[in-house]
């Protein structure tokens, strides 16, 4: 048998099945892409995926955790 057999074409993803869109900052928790860019990820080419790839570790420091009950009263982080 071929090799060929055996070769998938998967579009690259970012996804942890983790979709929660943050309210304020309009990006997926689990991925940090866009709403945006989630809608157009399997039209976009692979050299598009892989620069905003790139750039989801950065959008992390976004999505601060919010705080509620005592520790929001308190100011804690």
């Amino acid at each position: 048998m071929s090799d060929e057999l055996w070769k998938r074409q998967e579009i690259e993803s970012p996804c942890v099945k983790i979709c929660v869109v943050h309210p304020t900052e309009r990006i997926c928790i689990g991925c940090h892409r866009s709403v945006e860019e989630i809608a157009r990820w399997s039209r976009m080419s692979s050299e598009e995926r892989r620069a905003i790839m790139a750039e989801l570790a950065g959008r992390a420091p976004r999505l601060a955790r919010r705080r509620g009950g005592r520790a929001g009263r308190r100011g804690e982080p």
